[in-house]
């Protein structure tokens, strides 16, 4: 059996190009012991995947030259030499880019494509909900009537860390980029405000939104959305550092906070969250999640690209913002 996979073949220095992947077509490796083999039928693409790229140490291992690009994904098992799977199973795992996934039993998650659709268990069911959810839960430490401000709003981490705070009692104010998403974030997910840094200034809607000042200031974005929160914040307030996607295809140094003298002004706490430290406690988040959607109180929206030859485009929709929530590619 062949299998199409994209390779990571140079490092991108700036904005990855489709020449910084190679699609080969290879035959399938025998199954070793415990080993599963999957059908992949989606991928999850996140801002995460831009920092995989690079070399030299993170939170991560870095994707190698010469190996299959690393993305999360679910799909069916077709083979097995595990006795925890058998054939007809779905499961979520680390699958990569590529049509086939050999992979070991340990790295595999059954998902029930009955109890929600597939593309749910790569979004709010997945790694950007579990990132919300321990970010905005154990690091941000909401309180009812505190105000919380979410950049990248509109995408996958964004929305649910949104409602989340909603659904305990705070008052949210997303920025997003363009007037359809701040449309979204109001009429469908009931934040209480939103502003649209494409087509407005961001320290202008501040003002306007937070009259009372910030107390959790959930960031996906850094640079200057993340400078202009600082000068927002109350005392004792949380800065969740979840992402940087302003940042991530610089090819000078990094912009870091020009503003940070506020943490110290406000007595204020600044902390990066990596959602897999938080692994033994996911089937508890994925649980209360489920709750919530069944109770109306969380709601999540897909947007799916077919085609895994499109792979390099739609990854680069992520850094245009032209994704509306979270982005999914079907295999």
């Amino acid at each position: 059996m062949k299998n199409k996979q994209f390779i990571l073949s140079a490092r991108p220095i700036g904005e990855p190009k489709e020449t910084d992947w190679q699609l080969k077509e290879s035959d399938m490796a025998e199954l070793a012991n415990n080993q599963v083999l999957v059908q992949v039928e989606y991928l999850s693409l996140d801002p995460a995947m831009r920092g995989w790229m690079n070399e030299g140490k993170s939170y991560i291992e870095p994707v190698k030259l010469g190996e299959v690009m690393r993305a999360g994904g679910v799909g069916k098992v077709i083979e097995s030499n595990s006795s925890d799977f058998s054939p007809g199973d779905y499961v979520h795992g680390m699958l990569g880019v590529q049509q086939y996934a050999v992979i070991a039993a340990n790295g595999l998650h059954k998902v029930d494509p009955a109890l929600a659709p597939l593309p749910r268990y790569l979004g709010v069911l997945g790694m950007p909900g579990m990132t919300a959810y321990f970010g905005l839960l154990n690091t941000g430490l909401p309180k009812s009537g505190e105000t919380v401000v979410v950049s990248a709003a509109a995408g996958a981490v964004g929305t649910v860390v949104g409602q989340i705070a909603k659904i305990k009692g705070c008052r949210v104010v997303g920025i997003a980029g363009g007037q359809e998403k701040c449309d979204y974030l109001i009429n469908e997910l009931g934040f209480d405000g939103a502003i649209d840094y494409k087509n407005s200034d961001v320290m202008t809607g501040l003002k306007q939104h937070c009259p009372q000042g910030v107390d959790v200031f959930f960031d996906n974005v850094g640079g200057d959305i993340l400078d202009a929160v600082l000068t927002r914040i109350n005392l004792h307030a949380r800065i969740v550092i979840c992402g940087a996607i302003s940042q991530y295809n610089n090819t000078t140094a990094v912009k870091g906070p020009a503003n940070y003298l506020s943490l110290l002004v406000n007595r204020a706490r600044m902390e990066g969250i990596v959602v897999f430290d938080n692994a033994k406690h996911y089937g508890d988040a994925a649980r209360e999640m489920a709750g919530w959607i069944a109770q109306g109180k969380l709601k999540a929206k897909e947007h799916v690209v077919e085609g895994l030859d499109n792979f390099p485009q739609t990854l680069m929709m992520l850094f245009k913002g032209e994704n509306f929530g979270k982005l999914v590619l079907k295999v």
